[in-house]
């Protein structure tokens, strides 16, 4: 654009941009950019992450070697602790306080056992979910990646973690009369509710715990309170039978209680399906796939927001 000046000399005028007016959304939009770091689709999520799936196996493990390197005993650890929680709980609840009425000596070790392995499962993948994210911030700011692989990793992590364990579970029920059998194959698709519904409880934690880390310190006392109340050391049927029935029916229907439970009924020859609430594959399902699929969208909503502020 050009003018002529009073003394007949031409004057050349700014050229008018075809950006000009536009807001900051229409220049993106003309340019083909967007946000970084913005929430990706559901379903565009969803093979995000199953392309990471290398990634996701590779950090758990490493993880799981990690947790042990500086102690002497290296991963015994992951067998070592459970049972030694299983040897503090039998003195004092089954010696002392005398939580195996209604159960030989034989059926409630395996019992017991079979109780803070399946437990502890659950509780640590909480615990690490909580932190997934808070803990992990450096990861989480300095790569772009869908922030679910940490608590699916960290879930996986504990599922390897129960995988050894399960070879002491296993002696402990032989040991104690049960005798493998087909019952035995119950395992696989129980560990398989158990991880969905542990890894959806795990991403509902890692969002909370992104907000507000104090979380962290508070869980402790929820997880004790919950072992508590799922019968991880007693029969909830036999110590409550005093009690009105719905009580024992709402803490025989909370999942730990469901997963323990079906856990004990496959590996304990002595534990009948009597001591299983009804429908109880029903509910084990349930609980997986509303924990699982509720967990992973809420964790997905607030995709955009991990690692800011």
């Amino acid at each position: 654009m050009s003018e002529t000046t009073h003394d007949g000399t031409v004057a050349l005028g700014t050229p008018v941009s075809p950006d000009d007016g536009l807001t900051s959304a229409q220049l993106a939009d003309r340019y083909g950019l967007t946000v970084s770091g913005a929430r990706p689709s559901l379903v565009e999520y969803v093979r995000q992450l199953w392309d990471r799936r290398h990634f996701i196996l590779a950090f758990s493990r490493a993880k799981l070697t990690a947790q042990y390197s500086q102690a002497k005993l290296g991963q015994l650890w992951q067998v070592a602790t459970p049972l030694l929680n299983a040897a503090v709980y039998f003195f004092i609840f089954g010696l002392i306080l005398k939580a195996d009425r209604g159960m030989s000596r034989d059926v409630y070790i395996p019992f017991l056992v079979t109780g803070v392995f399946v437990f502890t499962f659950t509780q640590s993948s909480v615990m690490a979910g909580v932190r997934a994210i808070s803990g992990n911030l450096g990861l989480v700011r300095a790569l772009h990646f869908p922030r679910a692989s940490l608590p699916i990793s960290f879930s996986l992590q504990q599922l390897q973690q129960l995988m050894f364990s399960m070879i002491v579970l296993f002696a402990v029920a032989i040991g104690f009369g049960s005798i493998p059998d087909l019952s035995w194959l119950l395992i696989v698709p129980v560990l398989v509710l158990q991880f969905l519904f542990n890894t959806g409880l795990a991403l509902i934690m890692a969002r909370a715990g992104a907000k507000t880390p104090d979380l962290a310190q508070l869980m402790p006392f929820v997880m004790r309170t919950w072992m508590y109340a799922s019968g991880v050391m007693f029969s909830i049927p036999i110590m409550l039978e005093d009690k009105p029935r719905w009580v024992a029916d709402i803490l025989q229907v909370n999942p730990a209680s469901i997963y323990m439970d079906l856990m004990r009924f496959a590996l304990i020859e002595d534990y009948s399906a009597a001591n299983l609430p009804d429908h109880v594959w029903a509910l084990a399902g349930g609980w997986a796939l509303l924990l699982a699929v509720g967990g992973f969208v809420y964790f997905w909503k607030a995709e955009e927001r991990y690692g800011r502020g």
